[in-house]
């Protein structure tokens, strides 16, 4: 089996605009791309490209320009052959380029053998419970108001995307926590916006709070600060989402004891191929690696799924349920049943993409 074609279906995505702090605007309006791989066989892989913070458009031409002829003639289930090459090509082609290729060739793979990629990754589990991901909210009471609701709904788990201002932040974390109480796991995305001695005042009052985990306090590059961090506070800190060198930086922040779980997405690391790669080192010294999802495509957060799936040291799925997680493309969205995400069923991604809806906003294909 070889590839023959590779083009990008370029869509219209209207959204609305929400905000996960001051700086992350989503939902604005750009462009969606349908990655389409198809080979000799007749099989064809699929993926999305593009976020609504990010558009296709910023993207698209690179794949045709740099990735296209290396993968004209390759094998599709030389996966590692091909992820490898388009790593070293990373100065001319984008992560999220690196990662759409990649997914769809996952695509194909599930599709040759009639199994969900999840179980070419070795599946391990059958659901994972989800938590709760707030956007940001100018006011503590709305806050207080999406954890009561999502507890009410039989949800176990609830993250806060605060300010960024430290002390508002423990305001929020004391409001919501005096609301839910005990019996909900809360974590704390300060998404990078402290320095060590304000990221050390947050921490020790979120720890009394009892808070679950405590998510990007200092910028993603100060491995130095993080491991001064972890060595003061005994809330587990979260890390390594967005960190220069991606998988290949991981070890060096474990070595270091910079970070208690471990963290990534399909986005970030560049495909299913480096992620999974990422929960099995963190596996292998017994730590937790818990996948970002929510704030890129319908169908990145499908093939984070599957990584879930297929990681014994993946505890939760993460949805953003106030912003409708940038729906938009899939005949059937992921869904979840009593506070649980299940694991996809059908070949390959298993989510049929909604070319109905899609092809009201068509703007055109690049080949």
């Amino acid at each position: 089996m070889k590839i023959k074609n590779i083009k990008l279906d370029v869509f219209e995505w209207k959204g609305t605009p929400w905000k996960t702090n001051y700086r992350n605007i989503f939902g604005q309006n750009v462009n969606l791309s349908v990655l389409s791989i198809e080979t000799d066989e007749g099989i064809t892989g699929n993926s999305f490209l593009g976020s609504s913070k990010v558009g296709s458009e910023h993207h698209n031409k690179n794949i045709i320009n740099f990735a296209k002829t290396f993968l004209i003639g390759e094998n599709p289930q030389n996966i590692g052959k091909i992820w490898n090459h388009l790593w070293k090509m990373n100065r001319s082609l984008s992560l999220n380029s690196i990662a759409s290729i990649d997914i769809a060739l996952w695509d194909i793979n599930g599709k040759i053998t009639n199994q969900p990629i999840h179980k070419l990754l070795g599946s391990y589990k059958e659901k994972v419970p989800v938590y709760s991901s707030t956007p940001f909210h100018k006011d503590i009471k709305d806050y207080v108001d999406e954890a009561r609701f999502f507890k009410n709904k039989g949800w176990t788990a609830h993250k806060i995307h605060p300010h960024g201002n430290p002390y508002k932040d423990v305001e929020i974390c004391i409001a919501v926590r005096e609301e839910v109480g005990e019996d909900m796991n809360l974590m704390l995305d300060s998404m990078c916006a402290y320095d060590y001695e304000n990221a050390l005042m947050v921490g020790k009052a979120i720890q009394k709070l009892n808070f679950y985990w405590y998510e990007d306090p200092l910028v993603e590059e100060d491995i130095y600060n993080y491991k001064k961090l972890n060595e003061k506070l005994d809330i587990p800190i979260v890390s390594t989402e967005f960190i220069p060198g991606r998988l290949y930086s991981i070890p060096e922040w474990i070595r270091e004891k910079s970070t208690n779980i471990v963290r990534g997405d399909v986005v970030a690391m560049g495909g299913i191929t480096p992620l999974i790669k990422l929960t099995n080192i963190a596996e292998s010294f017994k730590l937790k690696c818990e996948i970002h999802s929510g704030s890129s495509n319908s169908m990145d957060n499908v093939a984070n799924l599957h990584v879930i799936m297929a990681s014994p040291n993946c505890e939760f799925y993460e949805f953003f349920p106030s912003t409708g997680e940038n729906r938009f493309g899939l005949i059937n969205e992921i869904e979840f049943k009593n506070g649980y995400v299940h694991a996809p069923k059908k070949p390959g991604l298993g989510y049929e993409i909604n070319w109905e809806e899609l092809k009201k906003t068509y703007i055109g294909t690049i080949e």
